[in-house]
């Protein structure tokens, strides 16, 4: 169930199942990391091989393969591989589900409102 059906059968309960919140840590874990979020604007453009990714950052293929692989356990980036080369792209469908993730969180503000417990 999306987070947008979850949220028209259960309005006034709005929780996160537990693997939607390991799933959430991975993604803002990716994003934490200045150089993944450039990694992330670089594919912006469109698919591109690593050996471009390498030139563009100037940096070596290693630490660049382990900023991908993050990218990639967080289901934020695909790659695919042609002969020799790996080819990266952005996930449209990672990208939906930390949209949905982020609206949720915005739409539970806006309905609990605030705490009532101290007055």
């Amino acid at each position: 169930m999306t987070y947008q059906k979850y949220l028209m059968y259960y309005p006034a309960m709005i929780t996160l199942r537990s693997k939607d919140v390991q799933h959430a840590a991975l993604v803002f874990h990716a994003l934490s990391d200045e150089t993944r979020l450039r990694i992330l604007q670089q594919l912006q453009a469109g698919e591109q091989c690593v050996c471009d990714l390498t030139d563009a950052f100037q940096t070596g293929q290693s630490r660049l393969s382990f900023h991908l692989k993050v990218l990639k356990e967080a289901r934020l980036v695909l790659d695919r591989r042609e002969g020799r080369w790996m080819y990266y792209s952005l996930n449209p469908e990672g990208l939906e589900v930390l949209e949905e993730f982020l609206g949720l969180l915005k739409t539970a503000s806006k309905v609990r409102g605030r705490s009532t417990c101290c007055e």
